[in-house]
């Protein structure tokens, strides 16, 4: 019998594979080229945004304590 969750949003997927390649030293690098991302100030329908852009790259590297 199977008693783990299905996963159903991408954060979840996200978390997941995060929390099964840190317990190996996994490497993980995302690279950006002029994303623009819409960062509201709050969670209400009317909340105004400011317009966050990436361009680069952001490396996260993990490593078991020693």
């Amino acid at each position: 019998m199977n008693d783990r969750k299905a996963t159903t949003t991408w954060p979840e997927l996200a978390e997941g594979l995060y929390a099964f390649l840190t317990g190996r030293g996994a490497s993980i690098e995302y690279t950006f080229e002029n994303m623009q991302v819409w960062v509201p100030s709050s969670t209400g329908h009317e909340a105004t945004s400011a317009q966050w852009k990436l361009n680069g790259t952001l490396r996260i590297r993990t490593a078991e304590p020693a």
